[in-house]
Order: C-alpha cells, then sequence, then structure tokens
C-alpha cells in the first residue's frame, strides 16, 4: 500500500481477503433483525458443527477483532484516499519547501500505512476462524494477534488525522489558487474578445489602430498557452498569465474605444495651437514698439535682458509652425503617439514665447507705474515689513534673532533701494527687483513663525 502522489492507492490485499473484508463489513450493516434469520440459517442447513462451552466464547471474541481490525482497516484505507486528494491538490499548485515536505511526509506515511496493513492481512491469513475444529488456544491467540493488527492501523489513522489536520494552511491555499484558475482564465478569453470588437468597431470608422493590433497580436501566444492548461504550465504560472492578459485586452480595448475621441481631440489642438501661433506672430511683432520706448524713457539696465525678445518669439513661432505641420502629417498617417509629442512641443514653444512677449509689456507698464508714483510700491513693502515684525514680537517680549535678523536687513534693503531712486537718472527695475525680494524675505520669516508655532501647538 505504499503511497505515491502520482497514482490512486489500491491496497494490497489478495482477492480473497479483500471478499472476506467485504463480507465481514455487509454482515455488520445487516439490521439487527436479521440475525435470528442468520442463525436459523446456520443451525438448519449448515455442515458446520458448532461446539458450547470455553471454545466457542474464544472463537466468537476472536471473529469481533478481526471484523474490528477489518473497520479499523477500511477507515484507515479511505482517510488515505481523501488525503492522496488533498496531497495532489496541493502539489498542482504548490513548489515551495512546505509543499515538497509535505509529500515527502506524506510518502513515509504511507509506508508505515503498509507496514500496519502487511501485519493485518498476515493475522488475518494466520488463522481460519470457520474451521470447525478451532481450538480454544488458537482462536485466543487470533484475537491477540488481530487485536493488536487493529490497534497498528488505529495508530497509524490517528498519525494521518493529524498530518492531515497540519495540511490546512498549504491546502486552503491551494484550493484558493485553484477556485481563481478558471475564472481567471475565462476572464482573459473574454478579455481579448471584446479587444478584438472593439478593434474591428474603430477600423469600422476609417481609423486603422495599427499599433493596437500589433499589442493585441502579441497576446495570442499566451492565449495559446492557456489553452494547453494548467496541467502542462502550472497553476500559479497560468493565474499570472490569465490576469496578465486580461489586464492588457482591458488597456487596448480601452483605448481602442478611447481612439476616436483621441483624433477629434488631436484635431481640434492642431486647429487651436495654429490660431494661437497666428496671434503670437501678430504680438511678437508689436514686441520692438514696446522696447524702443523703455529704450527712450529708461536708463540701459531696465530693458538690456529684455533685448533678444523679438527675435527669439520670432524663431519660436517659426519652430512651432514648423512642428504644426509635422504633427499634422503624423495625424494624417494615424501615428498618435508622434502626433500627440510633436503637439506638446508646439505647446510649449508657444507657452515661452508667450511670457517673453508679455514679459516686455509687463515690464513697462511696471516701471510707468512706478515711474510716476514710487511711493506705492514703497508703502506696499513697508507694510509687508511692519506685518512680519508684530507677528514676531506677538507673545515674545524681545524677536527670536533668526527672525529679527532677516527682518531688519529687510528694512535696510529698502532703504537703500528708496535712496537709490534719487539720482538724475534711477534704475526703476532695480528699485522693483529689490521691493519683490524684500516682500520675499519677509514672507519666508513669516512662514517659518507660523509654522513654529503651529508645531508648538
Amino acid at each position: 500500500m505504499t503511497a505515491t502522489p502520482s497514482q490512486p492507492y489500491r491496497p494490497s490485499v489478495p482477492y480473497a481477503h479483500r471478499r472476506a473484508i467485504g463480507d465481514t463489513l455487509a454482515l455488520l450493516a445487516l439490521p439487527l433483525l436479521a440475525a435470528p434469520a442468520l442463525a436459523v440459517a446456520f443451525a438448519g442447513g449448515g455442515t458446520r458443527r458448532w461446539f458450547g462451552g470455553r471454545s466457542e466464547n474464544q472463537r466468537a471474541q476472536a471473529q469481533a477483532a478481526k471484523d474490528a481490525a477489518a473497520a479499523a482497516f477500511y477507515e484507515l484505507d479511505t482517510a488515505q484516499r481523501d488525503l492522496r486528494i488533498s496531497i495532489e491538490t496541493i502539489m498542482a499548485v504548490d513548489d515551495t519547501p512546505a509543499a515538497r515536505r509535505a509529500v515527502s511526509d506524506f510518502e513515509a506515511l504511507g509506508r508505515r500505512i503498509d507496514e500496519a496493513s502487511h501485519h493485518y492481512i498476515d493475522a488475518v491469513d494466520a488463522h481460519d476462524l470457520d474451521r470447525d475444529d478451532l481450538e480454544s488456544s488458537v482462536a485466543a491467540q487470533a484475537r491477540t494477534e488481530l487485536a493488536r493488527a487493529k490497534d497498528e492501523l488505529t495508530d497509524v489513522k490517528r498519525e494521518l488525522d493529524r498530518f492531515g489536520e497540519g495540511l490546512a494552511p498549504l491546502l486552503g491555499k491551494a484550493e484558493t489558487q485553484l477556485a481563481r484558475l478558471a475564472p481567471a482564465v475565462e476572464r482573459a478569453r473574454q478579455g481579448l474578445l471584446a479587444a478584438s470588437n472593439a478593434l474591428d468597431a474603430v477600423r469600422e470608422t476609417g481609423l486603422r489602430a495599427d499599433d493596437l493590433a500589433a499589442r493585441l497580436a502579441v497576446l495570442a501566444p499566451e492565449l495559446t498557452k492557456l489553452n494547453e492548461g494548467a496541467g502542462r504550465h502550472g497553476v500559479p504560472q497560468t493565474v499570472e498569465r490569465a490576469e496578465r492578459v486580461a489586464r492588457e485586452a482591458a488597456a487596448v480595448r480601452a483605448e481602442a474605444e478611447r481612439l476616436p475621441e483621441k483624433a477629434a481631440e488631436i484635431d481640434h489642438r492642431l486647429v487651436s495651437l495654429r490660431t494661437r501661433a497666428q496671434a503670437l506672430t501678430t504680438r511678437a511683432g508689436q514686441v520692438e514698439p514696446v522696447l524702443s520706448e523703455l529704450r527712450r524713457r529708461f536708463v540701459a539696465a531696465c530693458w538690456q535682458d529684455l533685448q533678444h525678445v523679438p527675435d527669439q518669439a520670432g524663431e519660436n513661432v517659426r519652430q512651432a509652425e514648423q512642428k504644426l505641420k509635422e504633427a499634422q502629417v503624423a495625424r494624417d498617417e494615424q501615428r498618435w503617439p508622434d502626433a500627440t509629442s510633436l503637439l506638446t512641443t508646439v505647446r510649449a514653444l508657444l507657452n515661452t514665447t508667450d511670457e517673453s512677449v508679455s514679459a516686455a509689456r509687463d515690464r513697462l507698464q511696471r516701471l510707468n507705474a512706478v515711474q510716476k508714483d514710487p511711493q506705492q510700491e514703497i508703502d506696499r513693502t513697508r507694510f509687508a515689513i511692519r506685518d512680519g515684525q508684530r507677528l514676531a514680537m506677538t507673545g515674545r517680549t524681545t524677536p527670536d534673532p533668526r527672525h529679527a535678523r532677516p527682518l531688519d536687513e529687510s528694512v535696510a534693503r529698502l532703504e537703500r533701494a528708496v535712496g537709490a531712486l534719487e539720482g538724475r537718472h534711477p534704475d526703476y527695475w532695480h528699485f522693483l527687483t529689490e521691493t519683490d525680494a524684500v516682500r520675499q524675505t519677509v514672507a519666508r520669516v513669516v512662514a517659518q513663525i507660523r509654522e513654529e508655532r503651529g508645531g508648538g501647538h
């Protein structure tokens, strides 16, 4: 009765003994009402002689021991068969050291079961309890040997039960994995079918979607492996493959369904960016008059960094228009990633141009305002400093040096900037950049104070 996971258990019991065991179990299963009939049958027509007294008592006890051993043998056989199914389930899914150890332990238990089974069979073979001349001593010996065999079978059954209880975690994991197998494979198949249908629907609108078709074609070998089954490729590998195929098929389907919308979006962006490029061409042409006024009214430091704007704006617009043409070709050829990338480049070029063109006009507006009334900028900056100083003193008799020092430096920096305006040709742009810098310093100090006090609470 060697336990090997590759084949179902077949007890190595001769046919005559299996028949005897079956007959015994069948008699045990008869209703109690059948007992008188059996007694009559034995008494009336049988050839066996019945002796009373001690001999028949010993025979009955031996037969009872034989029946109990047969029942123990049957229970052990049934338990081993059931446990073999669990082991085969684990083997189909799990190849971890723990699983391999469980298989090895089951094989060792199989050898122990074989040994106990052979002891039982030898005890049954050694004594014919149906002999007419069965002696009392022989019956007693048979009873002892059969009882010993039954106890050994029961002990092995107990070991087998404990082993089965220890398999629960591995078995639970394996059954969970197996339960995922069929649904995962079916989801993968349905996902591929849905992706293929979505691709066909898109093509009917005139969109080729060649890249999506190529991605779907890559999944064909994976579907072949899924169809070959987990028996060939392993349950964990098949589940992982099915889930990956389902994800990739779902992605292809989603992109295919969105493709008409994507094409329309690219068409819209082409028109929008082309219009914006034309508008920036007009605006870039207006930068030179702005620079001319800056040169005429303000010192060089106020406009030198803007000298490159007209040429750079014109170059950026030319590059944007060239990229727009390339994007149109990519869209016509349905190279969607290329078209999207080119349009992103166009947008970046136009954003840069817009900022530089706007910077020139904004510079002139700010210089005009500060030239007309610098006090407004001064008051705004002083207010920010005083606000920072009040916050630094809140709840304190003396400010923290980490806060007081940059605030004091900001006061001095503002005063120097105001003093620079008293010259004949003041650098208003320097004044504006200095006041901006002072307000940024004060803002950092205020943020630091609030963060520290917030953390303290």
